[in-house]
């Protein structure tokens, strides 16, 4: 059911009955470690190139979330998901492997919630009995497309974020046990005119928190209805600037319950400047760390916004600004212990 002009409400509520998380040798060093399904040791993965091991941890965490939930491949109706690479090569070549019926999605860094949110319309709607959605990056390929090369060692400023190596991928359906997806809201683009693609955070920071104003206004409720608001990639930077914008707007958003993907996953004292970010950091973050302290019983409601910069190095190299979006999920739980 269609909420207001931009929010879905799912009467159906689907079921996320399973999830995979897979990470790279930094994630493994982090602060939610324990709550990833696979952790490899180096960068490589046993592959020849970065943008082939980006592939494998796709692979692997849908695997994983197919295999947690007592299924085979065959019985997956539909795969939503995509990366930071051309063309989505990575998520293509994954699904090469894991011969899923396909739908490609690039939202940059909101890609995870623009597919749970498709996922969950198309389940609710009656569309496919299990469907498996995720999105995934990875350090040293994403940096070497959007920056330049780690081997580059080129100096970043202290706005700059740390690309995850990293994958999340969800499982849903109609029947089964799980949190529960209750609603979306769809982003739309929003272009303050910022053109530094090393301060993703205050360029996403006035998407993220236009699409949570309309999500609070279109379901006609208080942001104390949710136990955590919780953004992709913001970092320090924009979640600093989002939460200066929620004052001014009146929007009464308390610091406590707001909080940011980008800035769980990693120690203090791991170098990553203002935060991590990348496709795979809300995936990891919310499909392994954030869902399981919901099965613990210390979540009940969460918003999940997860926030996209939709530049590319053709956008950049013709001088132009960086137009940002946001997507927003509401997962609910009712059933912990």
């Amino acid at each position: 059911m269609l909420t207001g002009h931009r929010t879905w409400v799912f009467d159906q509520k689907p079921a996320i009955i399973s999830t995979g998380t897979v990470g790279g040798p930094f994630e493994a060093n982090g602060m939610l470690a324990l709550d990833f399904d696979l952790l490899h040791s180096d960068l490589w993965l046993g592959q020849d190139s970065y943008e082939k091991a980006h592939k494998i941890l796709l692979e692997e965490a849908c695997q994983k979330a197919i295999e947690k939930a007592g299924l085979q491949k065959e019985q997956i109706q539909f795969f939503l998901g995509g990366d930071l690479i051309n063309q989505l090569t990575p998520t293509s070549f994954a699904m090469r492997t894991l011969g899923v019926p396909f739908l490609g999605l690039f939202g940059a860094c909101s890609t995870s919630m623009e597919g749970l949110a498709l996922g969950a319309y198309i389940v609710n709607n009656k569309g496919a009995d299990y469907l498996l959605t995720g999105a995934s990056s990875h350090n040293a390929a994403v940096e070497k497309q959007f920056r330049y090369p780690t081997e580059y060692g080129g100096q970043k400023p202290p706005t700059a974020q740390w690309t995850v190596t990293g994958a999340g991928a969800a499982l849903l359906s109609s029947a089964g046990d799980g949190p529960r997806v209750t609603s979306a809201t769809i982003g739309r683009v929003i272009d303050m005119g910022m053109t530094d693609p090393l301060n993703m955070g205050g360029a996403m920071a006035p998407a993220a928190v236009d699409t949570i104003e309309a999500h609070l206004k279109e379901r006609n409720v208080d942001p104390s209805y949710y136990d955590l608001i919780v953004t992709g990639d913001l970092g320090q930077i924009g979640h600093d600037i989002s939460l200066e914008l929620f004052h001014k707007h009146g929007t009464p958003i308390r610091e406590e319950q707001y909080q940011d993907c980008g800035l769980m996953i990693y120690r203090e004292d791991q170098p990553v400047l203002s935060g991590a970010s990348g496709a795979g950091c809300s995936a990891t973050v919310v499909y392994g760390h954030l869902l399981n302290r919901m099965k613990k019983g210390e979540l009940k409601r969460m918003l999940v916004v997860a926030t996209g910069a939709l530049l590319s190095p053709l956008s950049f190299q013709q001088n132009e600004t960086i137009p940002c979006i946001a997507h927003a999920v509401s997962i609910e739980y009712e059933n912990g212990p």
